[in-house]
């Protein structure tokens, strides 16, 4: 027996309610299928070993002359609670993903420019809050921040309408967010690794900001600061502080380095922010203590995807047949059918195993059970690099096994579209050296997958031998 997700929820469990989310624009789903997405991912490897080399190094940026500091002490906001270190420059590369800025003092900050006066800065620093600097594509979608010095002559400095005691923390939703991949590699886990150390006393400033996006995340941003969240761009404020920090904080794909963190946290203390954001009840992948609860029956969850999207499963039904004659409790779910991201992360979490073609939809992952087993399904085409750069190198950080199941020859639709000696079926890698263009269009635009039941199945026994439901005999 299986139950699909548009007839059956997840278990209700507490949880704070979050707002309906916009429906996603055609501009959104342009940028989701942009053939920068996944081009980085490549080399992401190799930048987490060549950073951990890697010291700060400042932006360069033209120096500007040098000013008196025009100083309103009436409405000068307390001093920071958390000091910047004055031995790094005002904007350092935290890796070859991203640059932060921070900068203590008077800070008088005036969203509708994009520009931060600072009484203690010499020079102007620029910088897009966003953590794929060198991505022109992404970054033409985020706007670019100033710290200024305060400028010359009395009274020239805007004055504060707004103050408060929190440190200012900007980020932009622009770039690639709204795919959840982006969503937590880019936005929601830097985030987290920069403000943890406040300790909730950071107010997030959010540029380029979507609505329909921040109603998504809002019992996030909940967990990590105790003031609201302001769409800074169409603020009229001039919002006083006495720090500010411009800018998250990029690791790795989908994790935390916790030499790295300040505070030394790491993505498991991520998880368990999420569990408390949305309410998930399960911290490990155990059965229930009662013999006779249907929870005593390891979960598996398909993620579904429409075939017009690609990377569809053509044998959902059969595959959830076979799963359930193993003793499996199946669902299937699509994660794009749903814009309650409390209700499907509640899903996620009361499942045991997680099965999905590659895609943003495996992201669902960060809800998973510590212990729980994700199997990635590779698409035919030599895709082994993106699989275990995206999911597999991220899984063991956050404590769930990985499996991975490649799709041969005879189980793609690819072998329906082209004759048997065309150079997609022959030799990917030939496809591989056109660009990723030619890569993505073909194999992962235009492929669906139909694994073969009997493989399949041996994948899923070996699941099943990792979670303490198999070991219960």
């Amino acid at each position: 027996m299986w139950l699909s997700w548009r007839s059956c929820s997840a278990p209700s469990s507490r949880s704070r309610s979050s707002g309906p989310g916009s429906p996603q624009s055609p501009q959104i789903r342009q940028q989701w299928n942009h053939p920068r997405i996944y081009t980085s991912l490549k080399s992401a490897a190799s930048d987490v070993e060549e950073d951990k080399e890697e010291e700060a190094q400042p932006k360069d940026e033209e120096i500007q002359p040098k000013t008196e500091q025009a100083l309103d002490a009436a409405v000068r906001p307390a001093k920071a609670a958390v000091a910047v270190d004055a031995s790094k420059p005002v904007c350092y590369e935290t890796s070859r993903r991203s640059d932060t800025c921070e900068a203590a003092g008077d800070v008088r900050l005036v969203g509708r420019s994009q520009t931060i006066y600072v009484d203690t800065l010499e020079r102007e620093w620029k910088t897009r809050p966003y953590c794929r600097k060198h991505d022109t594509y992404a970054l033409s979608h985020v706007k670019e921040w100033s710290l200024k010095p305060f400028p010359s002559g009395d009274g020239a400095a805007p004055k504060c309408t707004s103050n408060s005691s929190a440190t200012a923390f900007v980020i932009s939703t622009g770039g690639f967010t709204g795919n959840p991949f982006h969503d937590y590699t880019d936005v929601l886990i830097p985030a987290f690794i920069t403000a943890h150390r406040f300790a909730g006393e950071v107010q997030f400033l959010v540029s380029s900001y979507k609505s329909w996006w921040m109603s998504r995340y809002i019992q996030i941003f909940q967990q990590m600061s105790r003031y609201e969240v302001v769409d800074i761009d169409a603020d009229d404020e001039v919002r006083c502080y006495p720090s500010a920090v411009v800018g998250p904080t990029f690791h790795k794909e989908l994790g935390v380095d916790p030499s790295k963190a300040p505070s030394g946290v790491s993505v498991a203390d991520f998880r368990k922010m999420l569990r408390s954001a949305f309410g998930l009840e399960r911290a490990t992948a155990t059965p229930s203590g009662d013999r006779w609860d249907i929870r005593r029956r390891p979960r598996l969850l398909i993620i579904s995807r429409r075939t017009s999207r690609g990377r569809a499963f053509m044998n959902e039904r059969a595959m959830a047949d076979m799963a359930g004659s193993l003793g499996f409790d199946v669902r299937i779910g699509d994660p794009d059918t749903t814009s309650d991201t409390s209700k499907f992360a509640r899903l996620v979490n009361s499942c045991d195993v997680m099965v999905g073609v590659h895609g943003a939809g495996l992201t669902n992952m960060v809800f998973l059970p510590a212990g729980a087993v994700l199997v990635q399904v590779v698409p035919y085409g030599r895709l082994e690099w993106l699989a275990r750069n995206t999911f597999a190198e991220p899984s063991a950080g956050m404590e769930v096994h990985y499996l991975e199941y490649v799709v041969q020859l005879d189980e793609t639709t690819l072998s329906e579209q082209y004759p048997s000696d065309h150079l997609v079926l022959k030799d990917p890698m030939a496809i591989h050296k056109q660009g990723w263009d030619a890569l993505k269009t073909t194999y992962l635009d235009k492929q669906n997958v139909r694994p073969h039941l009997g493989r399949l199945k041996k994948t899923f026994l070996e699941a099943l031998k990792m979670l303490p439901h198999g070991r219960d005999d």
